[in-house]
C-alpha cells in the first residue's frame, strides 16, 4: 500500500514506519520536527519503501493538498501532535491548532481522496481508573488538561467522518508508552528520564508523592497495535485501548531502576518534587485491552522488567547520555 505517517519522525511515529517498511509497503513521512528528530529515522534513508520525507507542517494546507495528490495513498497514520501537558497549559493555543485543527485538515484530504485514518489519540483523555478490571473504551473521558481536550475534540472530528461520509477510521488510545528514541529529558517518558539519570548516577525525582499509577506500553508492542490497526477493517468506526494491562507507582517504578544494573551498580537517590501540573495529573492509570484482542487479536508481548532493559541498553549507547 502507499501509506502516509504524520508525525513519522517521532519516538512512537519512527517504529510505525519501521514496521511498515518490514511489511513492504510505501510509505512518506511528514513531520515538522517540533517533536521529532531526523536522526530517528535515518536508518530508513536508501530503502526502497521509503518514497519522501517531507519537512511540513499538517496545518498547512496546500503542502497537504500537492501531498494528497501525489501520494495516492490507501492509509494516513496520523499521529503528528503537540504532545506535551505542561506546554498545553501554557499555551493552549498552540497544542489546538495542532491537534484539532491540524487533525481537522488531515481529515478534510482524507475525505477526499477516500483515505483510511488511523488517528493516534491518548490515555490522557481518560478519568482515572476506578479498580482493577481496567479502562475500557466506555470509561469516562475528563479532558484535565488543554492537550487532553485537543485530543477528545480531534477524536470526535474524526469519528464524525466515519458517520457522515462512511470513511474508513479508528482511534487508537495507547497507555504510556516508553522504549528507544523515546526522549530522556524534560517531560519525556518516566521511563528514559528515570533510566538516563540512574545510569549518570543522578538523583531520580518524582513529581508529588509518586502514589500515581502508570500502565507502561513497550514501544515495539505500540507500533504492532498501530499499524495492525490500519490494516484491520474490524476497528472501523471504533475507539480501541492498548496497554500491558498491569500498572506499578511512580514510587515502585523509580525503585525499580533506581536499584542498579551491570553497567551502573550504584543505588541513586530518589527524591520527591513538587508537582510542574497537579491539577492535570491522573491518579490511577490501568488499561482494559481486551477489545483490542477481540477486534485485532493483539495482546503486549514484553514485559515492563525486559522493556526496562532494552530501553536502558539504547540509553547507554545512544547519543542521549
Amino acid at each position: 500500500m502507499n501509506i502516509l505517517v504524520t508525525g513519522g519522525a517521532g519516538f512512537i511515529g519512527r517504529w510505525v514506519v519501521q514496521r511498515l517498511l518490514n511489511d513492504k509497503h510505501n510509505v512518506w513521512i511528514l513531520d515538522d520536527l517540533s517533536n521529532g528528530r531526523k536522526q530517528n529515522v535515518d536508518e530508513f534513508f536508501g530503502q526502497d519503501g521509503l518514497k519522501e520525507f517531507i519537512v511540513g507542517d499538517i496545518k498547512n494546507e496546500a503542502l497537504l493538498d500537492e501531498l494528497f495528490k501525489r501520494g495516492q495513498f490507501d492509509v494516513c497514520y496520523h499521529l503528528g501532535a503537540s504532545i506535551n501537558v505542561q506546554d498545553s497549559i501554557d499555551d493552549p493555543r498552540t497544542t489546538f491548532n495542532n491537534d484539532t485543527i491540524g487533525t481537522f485538515n488531515i481529515m478534510e484530504q482524507c475525505r477526499v481522496h477516500n483515505v483510511k485514518v488511523v488517528f493516534m489519540s491518548t490515555c490522557m483523555v481518560y478519568d482515572r481508573c476506578a479498580d482493577e478490571t481496567g479502562i475500557t473504551e466506555q470509561h469516562p473521558t475528563k479532558p484535565a488538561s488543554p492537550y487532553a481536550g485537543a485530543k477528545i475534540a480531534a477524536e470526535n472530528m474524526v469519528l464524525s467522518y466515519f458517520y457522515a461520509y462512511g470513511l474508513p477510521v479508528v482511534v487508537v488510545r495507547p497507555f504510556n508508552t516508553y522504549g528507544p528514541f523515546q526522549k530522556t529529558g524534560g517531560e519525556g517518558g518516566v521511563v528514559a528520564i528515570f533510566v538516563r539519570n540512574q545510569l549518570k548516577g543522578l538523583p531520580i525525582h518524582i513529581y508529588g508523592e509518586g502514589t500515581q499509577t502508570r500502565d507502561l506500553l513497550y514501544v515495539e508492542d505500540c507500533a504492532r497495535f498501530v499499524v495492525e490497526a490500519g490494516y484491520s477493517d474490524a476497528v472501523n468506526g471504533e475507539i480501541v485501548n492498548a496497554g500491558l494491562g498491569r500498572d506499578i507507582t511512580i514510587n515502585d517504578l523509580a525503585e525499580l531502576i533506581a536499584a542498579g544494573n551491570e553497567h551502573n551498580p550504584e543505588q541513586v537517590e530518589i527524591a520527591h518534587v513538587p508537582h510542574i501540573h497537579p491539577q492535570s495529573e491522573i491518579q490511577k492509570l490501568l488499561c482494559n485491552y481486551d477489545k483490542a484482542f477481540r477486534l485485532l487479536s493483539w495482546k503486549p508481548n514484553v514485559s515492563l522488567d525486559e522493556g526496562i532493559k532494552r530501553t536502558r541498553e539504547w540509553i547507554r549507547t545512544s547519543d542521549l547520555m
